[in-house]
């Protein structure tokens, strides 16, 4: 049967094949299988209907276990209902999973399967999280690459309605889930056909209805519980061969040849690799590499994994094999193997099978790549003797010495193959621009095409790789491209940094670099080792200058579209006009922004097309050399271990080859403070450059940059003078001038992301944009200011918002998007309290800025002290929060009776009393309290008393001083996932602060609409807009009574972003403060440099309100309640228009756009006129 072709990922497949059979879908996002969730939500939006002629219900939770609990209720119900997850949010779904298959109801979780967060989190692949559902009673289906994804699918389905047995069906996250690739769709006829119509209709007729009644979910005793239990061993015994007969049906359908446990390789095999994934793909190439050569080597692909049927695996076995090797994508510590290996060996010994050797491997824990050459080196061990068990491959174990030596590979890639690479920016378009071209490949020509994308950890200005294949013969590849045909370096910052991008370049391959260098330039910048490589290897070296083009155009840094034109002119996979036509077409995706975004698109693609210069190689470079100096670290020898082994090869993307051994400082997941300093990435083209005849020393441009590269400082004339020639000092400012020192405004080029948020804040026009380079020597000044200017004491204090900046940053140079806000708040936060602060932070955007592993831009000030950062989970945040508190209190509370013990003794001296007794009398104030602290320390130990609470106050004494506990994280954390946790940690009345960065959206996992979301607006799950209000979490919260509330918005008031900020950590009980915080999600006109002013016309228009809750008040006979900004001065509509979140609504459904913004706009208008309302309620109770 000859199937439609499409170019799609895994996801998508797995949604097309699944939306058939689904009537209600009851998701929640969580990376990497939100696509799938996405996708339905589209297709119904649009009107796709299912195999029953509905469009599916898609309703999204505030939690994966809200999920699979309107999964189990929507069964019983009887409608057929799915739900697609991964990683923590499978196992949130783990205690429902038992109850939906104990009670034999037909449904399939669709999962792209992800690591399961231990000592880190890592939102990529591996099979721990389905391997952890292996108990619940779901059968589970894997699958290896998206073609089997969409085939195969189709027979989880099929199988739950006739087998009444639940399924997991699985594919590795971002490997599978990710990787797109043309491949034959289903026609939804097929679909219905082979679909067991009589069995939908018996599972209807068991539902739960009022019109026949019956009880389920009861509870069971001891005497009965056992043998009910046991009375379902016949459905899961007929499983298997269900599964088997909707295979078969597949296959006369196709022409395929699915089994439950399908055998690749030689009849005659005596070396066996079983294993399931992805890998199999890996595997199946490197068989026909060796059994060309007449190796005797095969692979068993593990289909169903659950229920296991010993007897189809032992079939697929050859008669031959003497040696197996299980390979397992996960770590069971303690274990005697993986489970696969467990199960396999539990499958020979039932049958009684005898295999030589039988023995275990783990590879691709967290999306670790899995090249051709680990699977040459699991055959190459099975050639010993007495290959090793729990062995290792893709990684160094110098260690337990557990890994496989691994060799360079020959190339198995089908031939004709063309590979092609892409080092972009994070949100500069890359990404984007290369899944348009391989599909523009995929849809237009006959070739086979393949795309999977590479990450850092990083937000928007991180590092992304796209990997693009393409060829005349299927694509079994699934692994990065380390030899490629054309490589385009799309930041000239890469080539400066000496990232190793040339190297991956084939002989006579084509090398693309955009910038905006003369060939002069371009000798100066690049490394000799490229230089070298380039002349040797006759790599055909071409220039681009998208930088200048897109500025000109009014594309701002998205050079993507410049680059993705040159790259089909390069590589003439296309007629050029054929290719500009494609793109073209394209670009109308952007139509949702305005057609100005469409056109200035189309005037890149034609520039784009003949805006290469192809570079002369110099004789001189294949012998070049670099006269470079090592530069060495300097600072705490922990931290500078850390930096030079881990941080430095992880930032050149060199991290897969650093051994085991380089963790084992670290293997706890426990990284140093500060090391973000060392990174200097240099990515951005364009940054400040500081006027210091203009400049008033407002600190404003500090108080706003997301990134902390902008910062004041006050020099003693000592400073001054020892300062490099390239420090500038203020002309005008009087503030620090007339207490004797100088200012300057220090700005760090190479940490700076160029977002220019800077410059709109700045009223004086002392900030302006220019090229990096420009600025190359104030980066000098700038680290000498940071090492070697001291903070004064009479300029630097939290009273107001220029002495606030001259305090140093404890969060510096985050992984964050330019421009982003959250950051702003929260280095905001670290200068007025980060020396004695714990952060609990949610897993979302802050825990990724916030957190990457050896990374950390959390730092310490002058004494060694700052903010003590942990990351529990996604939804249990508050609680985690407030354990930190719990913990740190109950050791304080034990010093505090120590010193009151002290205190009472007629041992003490005076001194001692003296320091013990103001340390009690500020125990509830967190700046005097830490002075109080450090003068009772000293006291004690001049006394030098040898007694066991003393020495208990001593040896603790880092636990004496109060502590700032915060609370971060987003709205989708504060308002779905976690509020039942931020609910009743404020509800205990106890110390703790919560920071939600509001963006009204699930940012980090791409888009998805939250209970933040507002009247109208676009987002994932709410496509058609948003037609419900904003749930106000600040009210909820201000109901108490005994809760510090704010709600701010820095960019609109900056004076009460301050004061709410320290009003919430002086009060003695719960705080919670809402920040407004514009997002890259929101597609603001003009950028995110545009972030502040989106706040002050938020606040304008009417569409935040600026208010504080302040229950201290109430004491002093004052009203608690303080309505800090204006009534709209701005037309609501106009402002929400400025953002294609909404914008884009008036292009898709014009008439709705209209009735919810008019329904919007009115709720805001009653938002504020109930606000004033509260004024006047709270000042009656005084």
């Amino acid at each position: 049967m000859a199937r439609k072709m499409k170019t799609m990922d895994g996801n998508h497949a797995a949604a097309h094949a699944s939306y058939a059979y689904t009537e209600v879908a009851a998701i929640y996002p969580i990376t990497p299988s939100s696509v799938m969730a996405e996708a339905t939500d589209e297709w119904a939006t649009q009107g796709r209907k299912n195999i029953f002629g509905q469009t599916v219900q898609v309703t999204e939770m505030q939690s994966e276990a809200g999920a699979a609990g309107t999964v189990h209720g929507s069964l019983a119900a009887g409608a057929l209902t799915t739900t697609f997850t991964a990683s923590q949010g499978l196992l949130l779904m783990i205690p429902n999973m038992y109850k939906i298959a104990g009670e034999l109801l037909p449904c399939v979780f669709h999962v792209s399967a992800r690591c399961v967060a231990s000592h880190a989190l890592n939102i990529f692949g591996d099979h721990s999280d389905v391997y952890a559902c292996r108990q619940t009673g779901f059968a589970m289906l894997a699958e290896t690459n998206p073609q089997e994804v969409m085939d195969l699918a189709a027979v989880a389905h099929l199988s739950a309605i006739k087998g009444r047995v639940p399924f997991i069906n699985f594919f590795d996250g971002f490997r599978t889930s990710h990787e797109i690739q043309k491949i034959q769709i289903w026609d939804y006829d097929d679909l219905k056909e082979m679909c067991d119509m009589d069995a939908v209709d018996a599972f209807r007729k068991r539902a739960l209805n009022p019109e026949h009644p019956v009880m389920r979910g009861s509870h069971e005793n001891d005497d009965i519980f056992f043998q009910n239990r046991e009375a379902c061993n016949k459905y899961y015994t007929a499983l298997p061969a269900i599964v088997e007969e909707y295979m078969d049906k597949v296959n006369a359908k196709l022409g395929t040849d699915y089994k439950l446990f399908n055998y690749y390789g030689a009849p005659d095999a005596e070396s066996v690799i079983v294993a399931m994934g992805s890998l199999c793909d890996v595997a199946e190439v490197v068989i026909d590499y060796l059994t060309a050569a007449g190796e005797k080597v095969g692979l068993v692909k593990v289909r169903l994994y659950r229920p296991f049927s010993a007897e189809k695996l032992v079939e697929a076995i050859p008669a031959t094999a003497k040696k197996i090797a299980v390979l397992d994508r996960t770590k069971e510590p303690g274990s005697l193997g993986e489970p696969l290996y467990m199960d396999v060996v539990s499958a020979l010994a039932q049958t009684g099978r005898k295999i030589d050797t039988v023995v275990g491997g783990r590879y691709g824990l967290g999306s670790k790549d899995t090249p051709p050459s680990s699977i040459f080196a699991v055959y190459k061990e099975l050639e010993k003797d007495a290959p090793r068990h729990n062995f290792t491959i893709g990684i160094n174990d110098d260690v337990t010495n557990l890994s496989l030596p691994e060799v360079e590979a020959p190339n198995t890639a089908a031939e004709g193959t063309i590979e092609c690479k892409f080092w972009g920016l994070g949100g500069d378009g890359t990404v984007g621009a290369n899944k348009d071209s391989i599909k523009i490949i995929g849809d237009h020509t006959d070739k086979y095409v393949q795309a999977y994308f590479q990450y850092d950890s990083k937000k928007t200005g991180g590092i992304t790789i796209s990997h693009l294949r393409f060829g005349d013969k299927p694509i079994k590849s699934p692994y990065y491209i380390n030899k490629a045909d054309f490589v385009a370096c799309h930041n000239p910052s890469y080539v400066i940094k000496g990232y190793k991008m040339v190297n991956d370049v084939k002989s006579g391959g084509v090398y693309l670099i955009n910038c905006q260098w003369t060939p002069e330039e371009l000798n100066h910048h690049m490394p000799a080792d490229a230089k070298r490589y380039i002349a040797n290897n006759n790599i055909q070296l071409y220039t681009v200058n998208a930088i200048d083009i897109a500025a000109q155009i009014g594309l701002g840094k998205r050079t993507n579209t410049v680059l993705q034109s040159a790259f089909f002119a390069l590589s003439k996979v296309l007629p050029a006009e054929e290719a500009i036509g494609y793109m073209k077409e394209k670009a109308q995706k952007f139509m949702k922004k305005g057609k100005e975004i469409v056109e200035m698109n189309e005037k890149a693609i034609d520039a784009g097309a003949t805006a290469f210069v192809k570079i002369d190689v110099p004789a001189d470079w294949a012998n070049a050399t670099d006269d470079v100096k090592a530069v060495k670290s300097e600072g705490k020898e922990k931290l500078v271990k850390m930096v030079d082994t881990i941080m430095k090869p992880v930032g050149l993307m060199n991290g897969y080859e650093l051994p085991v051994s380089a963790f084992t400082d670290h293997v706890d997941g426990t990284f140093e403070q500060g090391a973000s300093a060392y990174e200097k990435r240099g990515v951005a083209v364009m940054v400040p450059e500081w006027n210091n005849e203009t400049c008033i020393g407002c600190n404003k441009c500090a108080f706003v940059c997301p990134h902390a590269t902008i910062r004041p400082f006050a020099l003693s004339a000592g400073e001054k003078a020892a300062a490099p020639e390239s420090l500038k000092v203020a002309t005008k400012e009087k503030l620090v001038t007339n207490k004797g020192y100088a200012y300057t405004m220090a700005i760090s080029p190479l940490d700076c992301m160029g977002c220019g948020v800077c410059i709109g804040v700045c009223p004086t026009s002392s900030l302006k944009m220019v090229p990096q380079e420009s600025q190359l020597p104030q980066q000098d000044a700038f680290d000498y200011c940071v090492a070697d200017v001291s903070e004064k004491a009479d300029v630097a204090s939290s009273a107001n918002l220029i002495s606030s900046q001259f305090k140093k940053p404890l969060l510096e140079f985050s992984g964050s998007c330019a421009g982003c806000a959250e950051t702003s708040y929260a280095r905001l936060i670290t200068q007025l309290f980060g020396d004695r602060m714990y952060i609990s932070n949610a897993t979302g955007c802050s825990s990724i800025w916030g957190g990457p592993a050896a990374t950390s831009p959390y730092t310490t000030d002058a004494n060694g002290h700052g903010p003590a950062w942990a990351n529990s989970l996604f939804e249990d945040n508050a609680e985690h929060g407030f354990g930190m508190y719990l913990g740190q209190k109950a050791i304080r509370n034990r010093l505090i009776d120590d010193v009151k013990l002290i205190v009472e003794s007629d041992k003490a001296t005076a001194d001692v009393k003296a320091a013990g007794e103001q340390y009690l009398a500020t125990l509830d104030d967190g700046a005097k309290n830490g002075d109080a602290s450090k003068a009772l320390v000293d006291a004690l130990k001049a006394q030098n008393a040898d007694c066991d609470i003393c020495n208990d106050v001593l040896n603790n004494s880092e636990y004496l001083s109060k502590k700032s506990v915060w609370i971060f994280g987003g709205d989708g954390w504060a308002y779905d996932i976690g509020f039942g946790g931020v609910d009743h940690v404020l509800a205990t009345g106890e110390n703790v602060n919560i920071m939600v960065f509001d963006t009204e959206v699930y940012s980090n996992t791409g888009g998805q609409a939250s209970k933040a979301s507002n009247i109208g607006q676009v987002a994932q799950f709410a496509a058609a807009g948003k037609a419900i209000n904003k749930k106000s979490l600040a009210e909820i919260a201000m109901s108490y009574g005994y809760v510090y509330v704010a709600q701010i918005a820095m960019g609109a008031d900056q004076n009460q972003t301050l004061k709410a900020i320290k009003e919430a950590e002086a009060y003695n009980g719960p705080s919670i403060v809402i920040g407004y915080a514009p997002c890259e999600m929101h597609s603001i006109k003009g950028g995110m440099t545009n972030c502040q002013k989106e706040m002050k016309r938020a606040v304008d228009a009417g569409y935040w309100d600026l208010f504080r809750y302040n229950p201290a008040l109430k004491a002093e006979g004052k009203n608690p309640f303080s309505l800090d900004s204006k009534p709209a001065t701005a037309d609501y509509k106009e402002f929400i228009l400025n953002e294609a979140r909404y914008s884009s609504l008036t292009r898709s459904f014009p008439e709705r756009a209209e009735s919810l913004f008019d329904k919007a706009a009115n709720a805001a208008k009653a938002r504020r006129a109930h606000l004033e309302k509260l004024v006047e309620l709270y000042g009656k109770e005084d």
